[in-house]
């Protein structure tokens, strides 16, 4: 076998041992949501509008048990969804996920993203995380996927950052002098790994971060084994991100966790360096948040798309009021005044926004902003907090 085909088997091997994600199996839709695999949530971030088509195909690259592919399903209920992986033992557990909670506009497929090519046709979001970073090849990889997003598609990456993960490399490291010829054998990495970490003094860094961050999950050995004994990960900093990025040959979008890339958390309390961070990049300015915040960027989540994509700001008040709204269908806790927004975060409207958004709702007759705003007390000001918080979605309308 050549060196990418004995690590594929390697990694086959590990979720084969430990199939990963091991969420439980439920008799019904999974809770809540993650906005970033919705069509309409996704689309709106990366664009600004709502999509012009509803009846999409979804890939889901490296689904593993089928944890997002299940989510895949039920959060865009007019998508046909197809689940990759290498791992049979994985595929097994997301069929059977799947057929538990009713998700049945989905296919799976036992293949590499490198065989990806095998599926026919192209897709309008391709879905691949924590997958890229544990190829022999992941430029190969992307370039594979890149070559299935439909024009006008996105793409959604997750990988690891390398400054982040700095004690987990330690340890990885750890476990496998200690494995020796053993190493490869995933169960005794667990137990060598777990060993270690009770040997240790409680002081030490390496026992204060998995305490810190990670040991929650940890609990769980297939958890574990995917972090500590992984046969091949590739870890990144912004400047070789940006390297796979270009390989893609796609757009680069934006950072779909746009709030763990702020400087003025950091920075604020001094103006003077504010005032240099204006000369700075874009990509310079992601690389000093890498830097002076470290601990908290352990990865990247980040939307390609293949252009054509549409852009829409809505900065001018006309173009506002002759969109279309819709509300965002990212919400815990709708209808409320008091609700969590996509990303979980609490959300107090006003009686008049409550009414606005609950017009939305019944707005089968795709009533403008301007129509909705004749008959409810806001102002178009408090629409663009709406928009803002990402609680409504707009299609443009005709002048």
């Amino acid at each position: 076998m050549t060196n990418a085909q004995t690590v594929s088997a390697a990694v086959a091997k590990l979720y084969d041992t430990y199939p990963f994600p091991p969420e439980p199996l439920l008799d019904e839709p999974p809770p809540g949501y993650n906005w970033r695999w919705n069509w309409q949530a996704a689309y709106s971030f990366c664009t600004g509008r709502m999509p012009a088509k509803q009846v999409i195909r979804i890939l889901d690259a490296g689904c593993g048990t089928g944890v997002g592919t299940e989510y895949l399903v039920h959060l865009n209920p007019q998508a046909q969804v197809v689940g990759i992986d290498l791992s049979s033992g994985a595929l097994e557990v997301a069929r059977e996920r799947c057929r538990r909670s009713g998700a049945d506009r989905v296919e799976f497929h036992h293949l590499s993203l490198y065989e990806v090519d095998q599926l026919a046709g192209e897709f309008d979001l391709i879905n691949c995380v924590g997958v890229l970073h544990h190829l022999p090849e992941p430029i190969r990889g992307i370039q594979a996927l890149a070559a299935k997003l439909a024009p006008g598609g996105l793409l959604h990456i997750f990988v690891y950052a390398e400054l982040g993960r700095w004690e987990i490399k330690l340890m990885q490291e750890a476990i496998a002098l200690l494995q020796g010829d053993k190493r490869g054998d995933y169960q005794d990495g667990v137990k060598v790994g777990r060993q270690i970490f009770a040997a240790l003094p409680e002081t030490n860094r390496l026992v204060k971060r998995e305490k810190e961050r990670w040991s929650l999950e940890n609990h769980r050995d297939e958890c574990f084994a995917d972090m500590y004994v992984h046969p091949q990960e590739i870890d990144y900093t912004i400047d070789t991100l940006f390297e796979l990025i270009e390989a893609s040959g796609l757009k680069f979008l934006g950072f779909s966790n746009p709030q763990s890339w702020e400087l003025e958390p950091l920075l604020g309390k001094e103006p003077e360096l504010m005032a240099r961070v204006e000369g700075l990049s874009d990509r310079q300015r992601y690389r000093l948040v890498e830097l002076l915040n470290s601990e908290n960027i352990t990865h990247y989540e980040f939307f390609l798309g293949r252009p054509p994509l549409p852009h829409h700001d809505w900065a001018l008040d006309e173009d506002l009021l002759t969109a279309i709204p819709d509300r965002n269908p990212c919400m815990n806790g709708w209808p409320s005044q008091c609700l969590l927004n996509e990303d979980y975060q609490v959300v107090n409207l006003s009686p008049e926004m409550f009414q606005f958004l609950q017009a939305c709702d019944a707005n089968s007759e795709r009533k403008t902003v301007q129509d909705l705003l004749a008959t409810i007390p806001l102002e178009l000001a408090s629409v663009r907090e709406l928009l803002t918080q990402r609680m409504i979605i707009l299609t443009p309308g005709s002048r």
